[in-house]
């Protein structure tokens, strides 16, 4: 509701400033049906489909379609003008982000796999005093590791990558129990970021963007430093709704939505957003606990990782916590890949919900 207020609200504003935007708010209408006719489908026919028995069974299927989706990203991908990045596959006036897809079906993959390495994750070998997981079970943090990081490198798509990544290693705890396994993981991820921002001079400008967005604030810097004057005179009540001037920030329907509520509805209007997201992932984790069996356990966690992570890395790129990044405010932001990825995620968590749960 919040979402589609906010596109109908800026809809007037952004088409005065360009014709495109004509048919936005009809757009993010049609998305939403769209999405809630999908969950209904899910919820519907999830059980007598059966469907998590065939989603573990066929985890390695789920992994090509994840990596697929990722190499036609590279090849045929294209991104906002002079970002570098490449995030969606055009199909006629339709444009598809992968990245949206590809949340899922990892997720669906890792929780079949580490479902069925549970015991074995869970084991150790010694190296000093240092406690070690069996090196065969290294291998797919080592290509998590390395498919986040080419996400990053020759995608330029640091939301996604920091998202798969830190959902993998979510669900690798949770799997495990071992916090040497996230140590592992957040140490080499790091090292390797710091790397690439050495390395890559595209990503080095992001960087430096980030840090310093008035080092050039009228091409790279003006969206982050528009969103901080939206923020800033939002204050604790804000502007009013309607009342603000959020359509000076590029791309304020996607990326910065966050700053257009700020501006409008204030600190407390955000804070309560961030309630509501809180409340969701709460939930969602207690969907995970509350289910019998291994694999909806990891696969609920995962897909409530999700809408975590997905709502921390683009909050703390808009306050400029992090470098901004191309993934959506769940829900909230335009986009009718993000929107329909997130209803078939909430369909798959309602189902979890309604199995046999544990005693």
């Amino acid at each position: 509701v919040i979402g589609i207020l906010m596109i109908q609200r800026l809809h007037p504003d952004l088409t005065a400033l360009n014709p495109g935007y004509a048919t936005l708010a009809q757009r993010q209408l049609l998305f939403l049906v769209t999405g809630l006719a999908v969950l209904w489908l899910i919820v519907m026919l999830a059980g007598p489909m059966n469907v998590m028995v065939w989603l573990k069974r066929y985890k390695y299927t789920w992994l090509l379609v994840s990596l697929a989706l990722q190499a036609a990203t590279f090849v045929v991908g294209t991104g906002p003008a002079g970002s570098g990045a490449k995030l969606w596959i055009a199909a006629g006036p339709i444009q598809i982000q992968p990245s949206e897809i590809v949340k899922i079906t990892l997720v669906i993959f890792l929780a079949g796999y580490l479902d069925d390495k549970r015991e074995l994750l869970g084991s150790s070998w010694q190296l000093g005093r240092v406690s070690l997981p069996p090196i065969p079970y290294l291998v797919p943090m080592g290509l998590m590791w390395a498919a986040s990081l080419l996400t990053l490198v020759i995608l330029n798509d640091l939301g996604s990558a920091l998202m798969f990544f830190a959902v993998f290693l979510t669900m690798l705890y949770l799997a495990s129990g071992r916090p040497i396994y996230v140590s592992i993981g957040v140490v080499t991820f790091a090292l390797a970021c710091f790397g690439a921002w050495r390395a890559f001079a595209r990503v080095e400008i992001r960087v430096q963007n980030w840090l310093d967005p008035w080092q050039d604030p009228f091409i790279a810097g003006y969206q982050p430093i528009q969103s901080d004057y939206a923020l800033s005179s939002g204050g604790i009540l804000g502007t009013g709704f309607a009342q603000g001037s959020p359509w000076y920030i590029p791309a304020v329907e996607t990326d910065y939505i966050f700053s257009a509520i700020g501006e409008e509805l204030g600190l407390l209007g955000t804070l309560a957003l961030l309630t509501m997201y809180l409340l969701l992932t709460v939930r969602g984790f207690t969907v995970g606990l509350r289910a019998r069996d291994g694999f909806a356990q990891l696969l609920a966690a995962g897909l409530t990782s999700i809408i975590a992570f997905q709502t921390i890395i683009i909050v703390g790129g808009v306050i400029r916590i992090i470098p901004l990044t191309g993934i959506t405010l769940p829900f909230i932001s335009y986009g009718g890949s993000s929107l329909l990825s997130n209803f078939a995620l909430i369909g798959l968590l309602l189902h979890i919900s309604s199995l046999p749960r544990r005693g």
